[in-house]
């Protein structure tokens, strides 16, 4: 049943919704994709959610939709929220994850970590919207930070901060890599980060993701020059590797 409001509400800018997602969390999830984005990663795959767009919706509308789905999650799935990059709209996502906890649904954030701010306004609606979520998913692009600018226009710094803050807070998190031959995949660096994974308490795992060139048709269409157009994705050894140099044991 639709919920039924007067006051005027925070709208959030999704990009795109996805009703059956299995590789976005725990389970059977729905997915919603929200617009913006800050970085400029060389390997995106949704550079239609960089800049301005996407359509209007209020927390509630969103749950309405949503929730819809109920019958897919059974007893592990539930609701996750990418992008671009979610954390960019976090009032919003406050508003649409205290409906959705109403009801008992797990919910996740897929993250980058590009906004993530010590500053103390920032820091408590942050803290706001985590205890609403069950699980952060957090996207490790590269360890040295001058590498990560390179690869997306910023210095990792904050994102690395935020890992460790989930940590102290007790906060689950699940860690993901992408896995680029001759770019994301420099022994040292992988070593570098296995060995800071290790040391953060609440991550439940780690994943190595391997770099695919299906986003190319995306940036094709939007003007914009892919850097990568020689770039391949990385063999089994090669993921082999990385899940052994990052501390990865079982899959």
């Amino acid at each position: 049943m639709a919920y039924r409001y007067d006051k005027e509400e925070i709208k959030g800018k999704v990009n795109s919704l996805e009703s059956f997602g299995l590789v976005d969390g725990p389970g059977v999830r729905f997915v919603v994709f929200m617009q913006g984005c800050a970085f400029r990663c060389k390997y995106c795959h949704n550079p239609e959610t960089w800049g301005r767009g996407g359509s209007d919706w209020t927390a509630h509308q969103l749950f309405d939709k949503v929730y819809r789905f109920k019958s897919y999650w059974r007893n592990n799935g539930g609701v996750t929220v990418s992008g671009g990059e979610p954390l960019l709209q976090m009032d919003f996502l406050i508003e649409f994850f205290t409906l959705l906890k109403t009801k008992g649904v797990h919910t996740v954030i897929d993250t980058a970590g590009q906004p993530f701010s010590k500053e103390s306004e920032w820091l408590s609606r942050f803290e706001k919207l985590m205890s609403l979520t069950d699980l952060v998913i957090l996207d490790l692009k590269e360890w040295d930070r001058e590498k990560h600018k390179a690869l997306t226009g910023m210095y990792n710094d904050n994102v690395k901060e935020l890992a460790v803050w989930l940590s102290d807070n007790g906060k689950d998190m699940w860690i993901r890599h992408v896995l680029v031959p001759g770019l994301t995949d420099s022994e040292n660096d992988l070593r570098a980060m296995g060995e800071f994974i290790a040391g953060l308490k609440t991550v439940r795992k780690t994943e190595v993701l391997p770099y695919h060139a299906f986003g190319v048709p995306k940036w094709e269409k939007l003007g914009l020059e892919y850097e990568l157009a020689d770039a391949v994705s990385p063999d089994e050894k090669q993921i082999s590797c990385a899940e052994f140099l990052l501390g990865i044991t079982n899959k």
